[in-house]
């Protein structure tokens, strides 16, 4: 059997390409405007992330500060990891009421593949904020998670006296 005929790609184990990323990560991106590191340095299955896009110029997102959470499961890079945004953000592939970045909306993570990164993603959803359906869609008041939380489970008490 002639070993030069038959090449299969290398398949690199979860671990390592996590480890991969997070020395990217650190090292820094590009022009600065998109980052991301591991949440728990004592994760040693390294699943949760936090990433951070710094919004582009010239939409309603420029210079906005937007938190996000990766959660990279057991079967990650196979399948794509689960991406939310704390701060509030109005984005057309983005669920108002919990943050989560839609699968089937966003099409990098509905046709997912290993060689996608979580870099990728932020790339991504940078290059998403530009679009003409997001650049200059109405943002909600700046504010995280606990507030959308906290707006969601809102009582008004009403007195008549």
């Amino acid at each position: 059997m002639d070993m030069d005929s038959e090449t299969s790609p290398v398949v690199v184990p979860r671990n390592f390409r996590l480890l991969e990323e997070l020395e990217r990560g650190e090292k820094g991106i590009g022009d600065g405007t998109v980052s991301y590191g591991m949440d728990d340095a004592d994760d040693v299955y390294m699943r949760s992330w936090t990433g951070t896009i710094i919004g582009p110029p010239n939409t309603v997102h420029e210079g906005k500060i937007h938190q996000l959470k990766l959660f990279c499961d057991m079967d990650y890079p196979e399948k794509p990891p689960t991406v939310r945004f704390q701060t509030r953000i109005n984005m057309t592939c983005v669920n108002q009421e919990t943050g989560l970045v839609e699968p089937s909306l966003f099409s990098m993570l509905s046709s997912w593949q290993r060689e996608y990164t979580m870099e990728d993603i932020l790339t991504s959803l940078k290059k998403e904020m530009s679009s003409p359906q997001n650049r200059k869609l109405y943002q909600p008041r700046d504010g995280n998670e606990e507030q959308r939380v906290e707006q969601k489970g809102l009582v008004i008490r009403c007195c008549i006296l």
